[in-house]
């Protein structure tokens, strides 16, 4: 299961170097001109994680399959998208389809890269962006409410419509109706100004220990509990790095976790995504689902087949697993449990399914 994360920024801010240094390719063209990027550029990632490395030694397993999340490099957009500006419709679609959307920021000075606006201000870079989401969102709840259109909408689809219209009307922020509505909800309504958000800073190389007076002023304004800080130019130059020259690297430049792992986690946290995992001689490997999953809910992450049949879930944590080296020890000393159908999967967890056909 690959959750889709859309980078989208003004032209010209980094997103393409950023979508390159994730994806470890050159995919995504990365030039100095506005809407170099105009189709989007997909990128599925291994999630790094150390336990799945744990677990194949300790299952001595032949292979070891990360998950994956989706990264997805989204055309420019710029003042009037909305209206259909520069590849506004364009983007405006490509990003309904993504469940988070990193915001990719200028916090940078440079004479040799184009900006498209007069000077470096990544608080009013970010408000262009979410306005135009904004009129687009508006454009699209009026349609759907229109007098022919409405007859289509269930009586929770209507509600969310009528509140998100009346909370930008009202200067309200539509994103504190999350925690209203099921997620289920908010996915099916394809609304922009709804999805979760992660804010990447992009600055140059001298200011990746404290940031900079645009990094001050943007956290300042927006808080810094979905913020990130990240060099795309030195993300890009790590990744050509054999692993050895990374880490020497790395401690040159006092950088202690690459920006892209920090992007993953953060990703994670913001989709509010867990990890289980299976593991055995043939192979171990992660499953991502999101929190509060049931326990035919995960196994059906592996097969439909096993969440229709589901009789129960032979269950060990991640930290007992090692403790006791492994399904038999585990067993044998009582740290395996049998869960049914309301169990709801703890990240961590390494299942083995049980099912019939």
């Amino acid at each position: 299961m690959s959750f889709k994360c859309g980078i989208v920024g003004l032209p010209n801010v980094g997103k393409s170097t950023l979508f390159n240094a994730l994806t470890n390719s050159n995919k995504a063209q990365a030039e100095n001109f506005p809407f170099c990027t105009i189709d989007p550029n997909i990128g599925i990632v291994s999630v790094p994680d150390f336990r799945l490395d744990e677990l194949a030694k300790i299952s001595k397993s032949k292979k070891k399959i990360n998950t994956t999340i989706s990264f997805v490099d989204i055309a420019g957009l710029v003042k009037g998208a909305s209206k259909g500006e520069g590849l506004g419709n364009k983007f405006l679609s490509h990003i309904r389809e993504v469940d988070a959307i990193i915001h990719m920021i200028r916090c940078f000075d440079s004479d040799d890269i184009q900006n498209v606006n007069e000077n470096v201000n990544p608080v009013r870079d970010l408000e262009i962006i979410e306005t135009e989401m904004m009129l687009a969102d508006i454009e699209s709840i009026q349609k759907r409410l229109d007098k022919k259109n409405k007859k289509n909408l269930d009586d929770e689809e209507l509600k969310l419509l009528q509140d998100v219209l009346e909370y930008i009307n009202n200067g309200k922020n539509p994103k504190d109706l999350n925690n209203k509505y099921e997620k289920k909800i908010l996915n099916k309504s394809g609304l922009l100004s709804i999805k979760p958000n992660i804010f990447v800073c992009n600055i140059d190389e001298k200011s990746i220990q404290k940031g900079n007076k645009y990094t001050e002023n943007f956290i300042k304004k927006f808080g810094n509990k979905n913020t990130l800080i990240i060099s795309a130019e030195i993300e890009n130059q790590i990744n050509e790095l054999e692993q050895e020259e990374k880490t020497n690297y790395m401690k040159m430049i006092e950088l202690k976790e690459t920006g892209i792992n920090m992007l993953i986690k953060k990703g994670y946290d913001i989709l509010t995504l867990q990890t289980f995992f299976t593991s055995g001689p043939e192979e171990t490997r992660a499953w991502t689902t999101p929190l509060n999953c049931t326990a035919p809910e995960a196994a059906g992450k592996i097969h439909t087949d096993f969440e229709k049949g589901f009789i129960r879930a032979e269950t060990i944590s991640y930290n007992d697993f090692i403790q006791n080296n492994g399904w038999q020890n585990s067993k044998l000393n009582g740290k395996m449990r049998l869960e049914g159908k309301d169990y709801l999967v703890k990240d961590g967890d390494v299942l083995n399914f049980r099912f019939n056909t």
